[in-house]
């Protein structure tokens, strides 16, 4: 059996193509440094464009989407504490990738505590587990996707070579949790048989189909907050969706709104080049400061 085979699911439906589950990359790669790729060279405040996009895919999975909406623990609730808990999944993302395994573990340790409170009752008609690898596996495929998309929207596709570089150091988003090394596809080429054969899990219901409503349309931060930012966060988040997972949330999406979508990002690409580095990817360095910070106090990391 080869490698590819691995990620293959049986009694199952054939997968689904590239362009259905990803978002179409139309401009040629822009090289700005002579050196390989990386996953942090995506570390971009641009980065979190999608945030609600990868959200909703994540919660296309049944597993992950019932046990966020149905999660007891309320500290960590998006709806109810919306901005501690896009504190906690930045500096997850920041620790994943620029971390030492030091901290990775220590994180890991802090998550894993409110995890063990995630978990389906008895007789409930979709089972979940936060510790079931296979549901954490899928969020951190989401999240790659969710760099990768960016990355590419801002200095444009990436040739096989590149993509392989910047995607080699990508396991750690799944790492840091339960997912181990051997689940994570070898190469990128594997990860698009995992992706597009995933993908088909991902199926939204009405019960999370609203609860992500409610998250696109911002009802969970003051309506003077909401008013100014809803449009344009609908605009992103339906950009940065793939065909399919429009299908799920039953969302329209025309070819002027893709081409809005894609001038957006040829604009915001252009202006990323005379905005320093440091500013740019600032706001992760900001969030491993305070890390090591809650770290060396013991303070709570979550």
């Amino acid at each position: 059996m080869t490698a590819v085979a691995h990620f293959s699911y049986q009694n199952e439906p054939a997968p689904l193509t590239k362009e259905q589950t990803r978002i179409p990359i139309s401009s040629a790669h822009r090289p700005f440094t002579k050196r390989p790729i990386k996953l942090a060279d995506a570390l971009d405040f641009w980065s979190f464009a999608g945030a609600a996009a990868n959200v909703a895919m994540q919660m296309a999975r049944p597993g992950v989407g019932y046990g966020v909406a149905e999660s007891k623990v309320e500290s960590g609730a998006l709806m109810k504490h919306p901005w501690k808990r896009a504190r906690t999944t930045t500096q997850y993302l920041a620790v994943a990738i620029l971390g030492t395994e030091e901290e990775r573990m220590a994180y890991r340790k802090a998550v894993d505590s409110v995890h063990r409170h995630v978990r389906s009752e008895p007789g409930a008609p979709v089972k979940y587990n936060a510790f079931d690898r296979n549901l954490q596996l899928w969020v951190a495929a989401c999240l790659y996707i969710g760099f990768e998309d960016t990355y590419q929207l801002l200095q444009g596709k990436m040739n096989d070579e590149q993509a392989e570089a910047f995607y080699a150091s990508s396991s750690t988003l799944g790492t840091t949790l339960q997912v181990t090394e051997d689940m994570w596809p070898k190469t990128r080429a594997e990860f698009d048989v995992y992706w597009n054969q995933a993908c088909r899990q991902a199926v939204l219901d009405d019960y999370v189909r609203a609860y992500v409503d409610d998250l696109l349309n911002l009802r969970m931060i003051h309506w003077y907050l909401r008013l100014p930012f809803r449009n344009l966060l609908k605009f992103l988040t339906i950009g940065f969706l793939a065909p399919y997972f429009r299908e799920q949330m039953r969302l329209e999406w025309t070819a002027a709104d893709q081409r809005r979508f894609e001038h957006l990002f040829v604009f915001v690409g252009f202006v990323n080049r005379f905005i320093p580095r440091f500013l740019r990817h600032g706001g992760s360095h900001a969030l491993m400061v305070d890390l090591r910070r809650r770290i060396r106090k013991e303070k709570n990391l979550v």
